[in-house]
C-alpha cells in the first residue's frame, strides 16, 4: 500500500472518488494524519482487521493505535457497496442507514459505536429544511461517516486534520466532530439572535411590518434544530454506563464532556425560543391593540352620525304632517337638535370608553 506523504495533501472531489470517498486519512499518533483514496484505504483496512480487546480500558497510556478516518458521500452509488465489502461493521450501522433514521443518538452494538448526528447544510441559510444528517460507527481501527449533503460540522473537521490536528483515538475523533458541531451550533445560535435583537428594536421603533413571520420562521428553526439535534438520554446514558472494552476512561470521560457542551448549546437555544415566543405575543398584542383602537374610532363615527341618519330618514319621508315644515327658521332648529343629540352621543361613547 503506498500513501501520500504529510506535505503532499491529493485534492479530493466534494463528491467524492470512485468508490464515492470524499476523504480519508489514517491517523498514527502525534504524526500529521496521511491521506488515502478509497483503494489505499481497502488496503489498509484488510492488513488490519478489527482485533478482538483483551484489556478492560483499551491501550496503555501513552500508546495511540493507528486508525482511518473514511468519510463517504452517499448520494455515489458505489458507496454502501464499497462500506459493505471493506468496512466490516455491524449491521446496526446498516440498518440505520436503510431506516433513513434521522433522530440524534450515539449507542453502542457490540464492540462498535453507532451514531446518527444532525448538523446544518455547508450552505446554511437560517431555513429549517437546511439540516443535513451523518451517519457513524466507530471502531478501534476505523471510523466511517457518510452523509448525503455537505455538512459543516464535517467540512470544519477536514480543515483541521488537513492543518495538522490529529485524534489520539477514533472515539476522540468522534469526540471531536460532537465539539466541532456544537460549535457550529454556536455560531448559528448567535445568528438567530442578531436577527432576534433586530426584529426587537424594530419593535420597540413601531415597525411591525411582516415581523410575525419571521418569528415564526426563526421558532420554526429552533424547534427543528432542537428536535433533530438533541441526543437521545437513554441510549447516551447507556452508553456511558457500559462503554465497550477498548474504550479508554478519558475517551469515555471526553465524550461526556462534549455530550455536557451539546446540552448548553441546547438550552440556548430552548431560551431563545421563549424569548421569540414573548416577542410573538408581544406583538400579538401590539395588533389587538391597534385593531382595538380602529374599532373604537370606527364605533365613534357610526355613534356621531346616528342621529343625523335617524332624522334625515324621518324627514325624508316626504308625507303629510312633517314637523316645521312652513317655519322659517325650521332647518335651524333640526340643525341645533341634531348638535345636541350628537354631543350626547358623542359623550356617552367616550364616556364608556373611559369607563373600560
Amino acid at each position: 500500500m503506498t500513501v501520500h506523504s504529510a506535505g503532499t495533501l491529493p485534492h479530493h472531489s466534494y463528491g467524492g472518488d470512485s468508490a464515492g470517498l470524499v476523504c480519508g486519512y489514517l491517523m498514527q499518533g502525534s504524526t500529521p494524519a496521511l491521506p488515502l483514496d478509497s483503494t489505499e484505504a481497502a488496503h489498509w483496512l484488510q492488513a488490519h482487521p478489527q482485533a478482538t480487546p483483551t484489556v478492560q480500558g483499551g491501550p496503555p497510556v501513552g500508546v495511540a493505535a493507528p486508525f482511518v478516518w473514511l468519510h463517504f458521500n452517499l448520494a455515489h452509488a458505489q458507496a454502501l457497496r464499497w462500506i459493505q465489502r471493506h468496512a466490516q461493521l455491524p449491521d446496526a450501522f446498516f440498518e440505520a442507514l436503510k431506516e433513513g433514521s434521522h433522530s440524534t443518538r450515539i449507542e453502542r452494538d457490540d464492540d462498535a459505536l453507532v451514531g446518527v448526528l444532525n448538523d446544518a447544510h455547508f450552505d446554511f441559510a437560517f431555513e429549517p429544511f437546511d439540516i443535513a444528517t451523518l451517519w457513524i460507527c466507530v471502531l478501534p481501527h476505523v471510523v466511517i461517516t457518510a452523509r448525503a449533503h455537505p455538512l459543516r460540522s464535517v467540512d470544519a473537521l477536514r480543515t483541521a486534520v488537513r492543518q495538522g490536528y490529529t485524534p489520539r483515538s477514533s472515539v476522540a475523533l468522534l469526540e471531536q466532530l460532537m465539539r466541532t458541531q456544537a460549535a457550529g451550533l454556536v455560531d448559528i445560535v448567535r445568528g438567530v439572535t442578531q436577527r432576534i435583537d433586530g426584529i426587537e428594536d424594530e419593535l420597540l421603533a413601531g415597525r411591525l411590518n411582516h415581523k410575525r413571520a419571521r418569528l415564526g420562521v426563526l421558532r420554526r428553526l429552533l424547534v427543528r434544530l432542537q428536535r433533530l439535534l438533541a441526543p437521545e438520554p437513554a441510549a447516551l446514558f447507556r452508553l456511558l454506563q457500559h462503554p465497550p472494552t477498548w474504550m479508554g476512561a478519558d475517551d469515555v470521560q471526553e465524550l461526556r464532556d462534549s455530550t455536557e457542551e451539546f446540552s448548553v448549546v441546547l438550552r440556548d437555544m430552548q431560551g431563545l425560543q421563549e424569548r421569540i415566543k414573548l416577542l410573538q405575543e408581544e406583538l400579538a398584542a401590539s395588533v389587538q391593540e391597534a385593531n382595538s383602537r380602529s374599532l373604537f374610532v370606527l364605533t365613534v363615527v357610526t355613534v356621531l352620525a346616528l342621529p343625523i341618519n335617524i332624522l334625515a330618514g324621518l324627514l325624508g319621508m316626504n308625507v303629510g304632517g312633517i314637523p316645521l315644515a312652513d317655519s322659517e327658521h325650521g332647518f335651524w332648529v333640526i340643525v341645533g337638535i341634531l348638535v345636541v343629540f350628537t354631543a350626547v352621543a358623542g359623550w356617552l361613547a367616550l364616556r364608556g370608553a373611559r369607563d373600560k
